[in-house]
């Protein structure tokens, strides 16, 4: 079995869609809580990983230029994680696509984790 970390992206108004009124805040996190419990019943599921805050910051460059986020440019944006447990990316595919960021309009970026080779 390989980890996967499954990036959950939106747009903001995909974000306000599911979260703008306390009754859609309700329906979704009953959605996401029913998949997270469905991952782990299959086993798949490695770490539950935490929501992101829509604010933060950058250091980048040499100068280490610190700017603020998000950003007004950018199309989407980056709401959580989650680490799963996959044979390989087919089926971490296979497990994407049951989440319930997709059926609202948003991806789930799938990154293959592991240790570097040094």
């Amino acid at each position: 079995m390989s980890q996967f970390v499954f990036l959950f992206r939106s747009t903001e108004a995909g974000q306000q869609a599911a979260m703008g009124t306390p009754e859609r805040a309700q329906r979704s996190l009953q959605t996401w809580l029913a998949w997270i419990h469905e991952l782990e019943a299959k086993g798949q599921l490695r770490d539950r990983g935490i929501p992101l805050q829509m604010s933060g910051k950058v250091v980048s460059g040499a100068a280490r230029a610190v700017t603020d986020g998000p950003y007004a440019e950018a199309k989407d944006l980056l709401l959580g994680f989650v680490v799963i447990h996959a044979k390989d990316i087919e089926e971490a595919v296979a497990i994407a696509h049951g989440c319930p960021i997709v059926a609202g309009g948003g991806s789930v970026e799938i990154r293959p984790a592991g240790s570097i080779a040094v």
